[in-house]
């Protein structure tokens, strides 16, 4: 046996089913076998496998065992002379592991090598060569000194951006995302550390390849796409933690005493400025519209309320203190909460929600005022200046972001994303049928054929003018149908048009999705044929809404509800964990498999509570999770909620 290859899959369904694809194509010529161990996916990847990869040698664990753990499992099974760690979320060209085989086969000394990537845009990924993370490397990288300097010899070792990228150069550590190793090396210098349960093992096993007297390589005359992201979200505070405790535990490994402090202080502070960075960015990206919204409302207010007292009183200071320091807070706040549920936040701007928000806002107001005592009230006129001044702000901010193209603020607009599909007749038709029945706003501009014989009349020219068809049809998005053409083709086209605004997608063959990646920071993203309605930003919001405000009533009627719930305290104890946003009210059954599904809080109630009858086969069960999320209507939750009141204390 040449080659082994070991992928860990962890609810990345619609890419390792893509990946493997690939993978297939590419061992057409050599003696391989390939492994895939999941950690426990819920997204039904181990059905997909066992339904269209037989080949597969499948080991399913029952849990989440880490990524270390689960690639020795398959090592310690595998048969190559040569071991390749791949990452699910990668697409390899047909000829990568004749490539790379060859290449290890004429240099003996070398135990690992990587190849170039690139993203789902076709851009470079630097972590393709990376050098050790030294304490002096780190901090450079840490601190921002080796973006800065990005070809220094000295500030930019940790990407060695120095090194050309199309050349091939010796280095020291390897990406998770690809591999290779000769089974030898291993052998000689051990598995992957245990201790490592995610980040920081190709880290620790590169530096003990060399450590073991072989060689790294950097090997660019292959490349694969990484989507980078899609099989660890890296966008959160828990992966700053969990990725700079791994260099902790690497230095602690391998640095000695007095340099494996240094690293642990200065991680210890990577951590904390990271995290910090992190938590601020979040929670400014998060609040800074509606604070300039509140910024403008207060500063009106303070200026307005002396002259309307003066105008309307000939004197200024006749309204009380707690009418400005109490009702004024409260009007805005209640301002920015409609505003919130309306959607005048979402980043992509409807005007229409910012007047819906602050006319909603304003009824509220009034409604309150009339309800309130005399004490309390202000004159009417002082909300309707409020509510204009709110209006108009609004407007003007969100005008001005969307033109200095701020952040992802835009007009909301009902221009329709172009797409055009390569591949033959048969396979581009099935894909653009895949497309009609998904949930997006597209025009279809044509087929571009793989050559200049093709018969469908919508077949608008042949790859080889793509250059030509994007500009002239003002194409947004390209899908390759790779049932029809070979990775490196599709790599190809991706690197020479990395330059264009131009959205790539693959349509892997038989699949009923179509996956693709914005850039290097999204997660991704894939059109599949599971409309999920409830991941709508509306919806989302409306399910949130439902539950706050539910969530408030029940402890306010508990007295009462109590004696229609089963489990009494637990009860209460849910109202406070939905109301922080721990639990949801309504979400799906998690005893069964969620596939293709988008993700919720774990639901106290399932849509399964409303059925009477528990004898529902598992297939049922499943299909009724699905409409759920395809279907989702406030309604829907409401009635599962008013049918399943007594379980409204459930343990989750």
């Amino acid at each position: 046996m040449k080659l082994s290859i070991v992928i860990v899959n962890y609810n990345v369904k619609h890419f390792i089913e893509q990946c493997l694809y690939s993978v297939r194509k590419a061992i057409k010529n050599i003696e391989a076998e390939i492994w895939v161990v999941d950690n426990n996916s819920v997204d039904g990847s181990c059905l997909m496998i066992k339904e269209k990869f037989k080949e597969v040698l499948l080991i399913e664990n029952k849990d989440n065992v880490g990524f270390s753990v689960a690639n020795n499992q398959a090592i310690r099974k595998s048969n190559g002379e040569y071991v390749l760690l791949l990452n699910p979320d990668t697409i390899v060209e047909e000829d990568t592991f004749e490539k790379v085989i060859e290449f290890m086969d004429a240099h003996p000394k070398a135990g690992g090598l990587g190849v170039k990537m690139i993203d789902g845009k076709g851009k470079f990924l630097p972590e393709s060569k990376r050098a050790l993370p030294t304490p002096s490397v780190s901090f450079y990288k840490i601190f921002g000194l080796a973006r800065v300097f990005n070809k220094s010899k000295i500030f930019s070792k940790y990407h060695l951006g120095y090194l050309d990228k199309d050349q091939t150069n010796e280095i020291e550590i390897l990406s998770g995302a690809f591999m290779f190793m000769r089974k030898k090396t291993l052998d000689k210098v051990g598995l992957l550390d245990e201790k490592f349960f995610m980040y920081g093992e190709d880290i620790d096993l590169s530096y003990r390849i060399i450590k073991g007297g072989y060689k790294n390589y950097y090997f660019p005359k292959t490349r694969i796409i990484h989507y980078k992201g899609e099989s660890t979200k890296k966008g959160n505070i828990n992966y700053v933690f969990v990725f700079y405790n791994a260099m902790i535990i690497f230095a602690k490994k391998h640095f000695s005493q007095k340099n494996a402090k240094l690293f642990s202080i200065l991680i210890n502070l990577a951590i904390y400025f990271r995290a910090t960075l992190s938590i601020t960015k979040r929670f400014v990206k998060a609040i800074y519209l509606p604070i300039i919204d509140a910024g403008f409302l207060a500063t009106a207010f303070y200026f307005f309320i002396p002259f309307w007292e003066k105008f309307k009183f000939n004197l200024s200071g006749d309204y009380p203190d707690h009418l400005i320091f109490i009702m004024v807070p409260t009007y805005i706040l209640t301002w920015l909460v409609s505003l919130y549920y309306s959607g005048a936040y979402d980043k992509q701007i409807k005007l229409l929600n910012v007047l819906k928000g602050v006319v909603i806002g304003t009824i509220i107001i009034l409604l309150i005022y009339s309800l309130i005592d005399n004490s309390y009230r202000f004159s009417r006129f002082i909300i309707f200046y409020g509510a204009s001044i709110l209006l108009s702000t609004s407007i003007l901010t969100r005008s001005l972001l969307h033109f200095i193209k701020y952040s992802d603020y835009r007009f909301a607009t009902n221009k329709k994303k172009k797409i055009i599909i390569i591949g033959s007749e048969n396979e581009a038709n099935r894909v653009r049928k895949l497309l009609e029945q998904v949930e997006i706003n597209f025009s279809f501009e044509g087929f571009v054929g793989l050559n200049e014989y093709f018969t469908d009349q919508k077949f608008i020219g042949n790859i080889k003018q793509i250059k030509d068809i994007i500009q002239i049809n003002k194409i947004d998005e390209i899908i390759f149908c790779s049932n029809d053409i070979d990775s490196q083709t599709i790599i190809n086209q991706m690197l020479s048009l990395a330059n264009y605004k131009i959205n790539f997608k693959i349509a892997p063959p038989k699949s009923v999705s179509i996956i693709g990646s914005n850039s290097i920071h999204t997660a991704g993203d894939l059109y599949s044929l599971d409309v999920n309605s409830i991941s709508k930003q509306e919806n989302i919001r409306i399910k949130r809404f439902i539950d706050v405000y539910l969530s408030l009533n029940f402890i306010l009627f508990s007295p009462i509800l109590i004696f229609f719930v089963k489990n009494k305290i637990n009860f209460l104890k849910n109202c406070f964990l939905v109301l922080i946003s721990y639990f949801s009210w309504v979400g799906y059954s998690q005893k069964l498999s969620i596939q293709n599904l988008p993700r919720l809080k774990k639901g106290i109630l399932t849509p399964l509570d409303i059925y009477k009858n528990r004898n529902i086969s598992e297939s049922a069960k499943n299909k009724i999770n699905v409409a759920y999320a395809k279907n989702y209507k406030m309604i829907h939750d409401v009635n599962i909620i008013l049918k399943s009141i007594k379980y409204l204390g459930r343990k989750v």
